[in-house]
């Protein structure tokens, strides 16, 4: 058992379950009725201090099992994240659809006035693990935050500039206002831009690994895997998959069908909006 907790398979399986679990658990608390929110937020609240404390403790040795610790704290940081904003608790100062006729860089004022108190919270929580980390060896968890906020900007700014499934139809009803923000349409050079780098950086790697210039991890296994996976959602931008089909469990019950924000991506949008 221990040999298999510290193997490549071992640590793609748990990204993969930390990622299609924490997902779904979302997916089914914000289609809950709006008065459960009052419950969902202070127990999410918890687990969030949790998740910083583990980060914390994973952070003082390199060892497999405070690679596990790391990458799982922060999925729990995240998910508080993700609950709060998808709730429309810490979303931004501007709660209403985009202005008739908007276009160009007041397109993109008011779009960042609809995210931004969110956006400063997720920079709140890196400055602070960015503190958290001083002097100590392990990074997963500085990492793993780091890359989830990389690839949710990109989701964003894709979502923003265009692509062809934007998965309004998931909105909450009372944050069905940001579907005015994005574009639905042929993606942008952002996307070749965006996706190239990534798949280069997911390539290096897997490549790195393989000849032996770093040492193949179980921290460096699940930022792959985490990267991989955001990738994979990334694509999902392009083509049309329900995601009934990963999260049907989640999204069988409740009134108002919900956009997931996994672990890497954002919420969707109407199309036609440039």
């Amino acid at each position: 058992m221990i040999e298999f907790s510290t193997s490549i398979p071992a640590a793609v399986l748990f990204a993969l379950l930390c990622w299609w679990l924490g997902t779904g658990v979302i997916l089914w608390l914000v289609r809950l009725p709006v008065a459960s929110f009052r419950w969902s937020l202070p127990v999410f609240s918890l687990l969030f201090f949790m998740g910083l404390w583990g980060a914390h403790t994973s952070m003082d040795a390199a060892s497999p099992d405070r690679a596990y610790l790391g990458f799982a704290s922060v999925i729990l940081m995240w998910s508080w994240h993700e609950l709060a904003f998808l709730t429309g608790r810490v979303t931004g100062p501007r709660r209403h659809a985009l202005s008739l006729g908007a276009r160009g860089w007041p397109r993109f004022v008011q779009a960042l006035q609809v995210l931004l108190h969110h956006e400063l919270a997720l920079l709140a929580n890196f400055v602070l693990l960015l503190w958290l980390q001083n002097g100590q060896p392990n990074h997963v968890a500085l990492c793993t935050f780091a890359l989830l906020w990389c690839m949710r900007f990109t989701a964003k700014m894709n979502l923003f500039l265009g692509v062809p499934e934007v998965g309004d139809q998931y909105l909450p009803r009372h944050l069905a206002y940001l579907g005015s923000y994005f574009k639905r349409g042929p993606v942008s050079g952002f996307f070749y831009l965006s996706m190239g780098l990534a798949c280069l950086a997911w390539g290096w790697m897997i490549w790195q690994a393989h000849i032996g210039m770093v040492a193949t991890t179980t921290g460096w296994t699940l930022l792959a895997a985490l990267l991989g996976l955001a990738i994979v959602e990334h694509v999902l931008m392009v083509f049309p998959v329900p995601m009934q089909r990963l999260w049907g469990w989640a999204m069988s019950r409740g009134e108002v069908p919900t956009a997931a924000i996994l672990p890497v991506s954002s919420v969707a949008a109407k199309p036609d909006q440039a």
